[in-house]
């Protein structure tokens, strides 16, 4: 069956580094788009990353984590990284694992498949 699962959050300080991982099942990251978002309860699910479904793996960012975070992947673990640093209190959502059968996808109606999400918490 199809399974996106999320790991690597935790509580960090400001200005810190962390790591998440998504590990799929079911398919390969090489034949989708993916995509990371996060959300505070209450809120709406935002973009944060996302990598298309082509040959050169192109990336987007949202804005608010540009120059921050780094989408990466491997494809021999088909496995996908969210690299965060210099984290912000406002960084703090669970944030959730995403693939999608588009060529390319920034908002959460483009996307087929979700992972159970991580909790990432910025704070000292």
């Amino acid at each position: 069956q199809v399974q996106l699962v999320e790991s690597g959050g935790g509580l960090v300080q400001p200005g810190g580094s962390l790591r998440l991982s998504c590990t799929a099942s079911g398919f390969s990251i090489g034949t989708t788009a993916m995509g990371w978002f996060r959300q505070v309860p209450g809120k709406e699910r935002l973009f944060v990353a996302a990598a298309d479904r082509q040959a050169t793996y192109t990336t987007h960012y949202a804005d608010a984590v540009k120059g921050r975070f780094a989408f990466s992947r491997d494809i021999a673990k088909n496995t996908v990284y969210l690299d965060m640093n210099t984290l912000k209190p406002e960084d703090s959502a669970i944030y959730y694992c995403a693939a999608s059968n588009r060529y390319v996808a920034t908002v959460v109606d483009e996307y087929d498949f979700w992972g159970q999400g991580t909790q990432v918490t910025v704070s000292s």
